[in-house]
């Protein structure tokens, strides 16, 4: 895998991403005007950080609360063997629940993000879905009682 370079801001780049990161609805001359340049301006620094991929787009953020989804669970999956990992990802990602995959270093080979709607749906989840894929040995769960910090990096 290569590593991303890293690119380097100015003050103004840094004062429209805090804006953005805030809110990415926030009207582009509303920043042009708190940042003291034109609205072009704002646009042309906004291509030059998607170009560098450091701008992944925006979104809007779904509350699984309301959509039902009152428990989220952090799951550390062991591989039979590492060499299973596309196939285990490729079966992970068919279920939506499953939020994030990182490949980490320590007792796990993958560790997941997922929600469910309850304690008996992540069970099932478990139980069904996950730990029957071929290549998963077995999986150690944690549910999470509260979210405390949600942020992005400070620029």
């Amino acid at each position: 895998m290569k590593k991303s370079a890293i690119v380097t801001i100015d003050g103004i780049d840094k004062k429209i991403l805090r804006v953005l990161t805030e809110d990415a609805r926030t009207p582009i001359l509303e920043i042009a005007r708190n940042v003291g340049i034109s609205g072009a301006a704002i646009h042309q620094r906004l291509r030059k950080l998607e170009k560098s991929k450091l701008l992944s787009g925006s979104k809007f953020i779904l509350n699984a609360k309301v959509l039902g989804y009152s428990t989220t669970a952090f799951v550390g999956i062991y591989l039979d063997k590492a060499a299973n990992t596309d196939d285990v990802l490729r079966a992970l990602k068919r279920f939506p629940e499953v939020l994030e995959c990182h490949y980490t270093t320590g007792n796990y080979n993958l560790f997941i993000k997922l929600l469910a709607i309850d304690n008996e749906h992540l069970m099932h989840l478990l139980n069904k879905n996950i730990q029957s894929i071929d290549g998963v040995l077995r999986t150690e769960s944690l549910i999470s009682l509260d979210q405390q910090i949600d942020r992005q990096i400070k620029v």
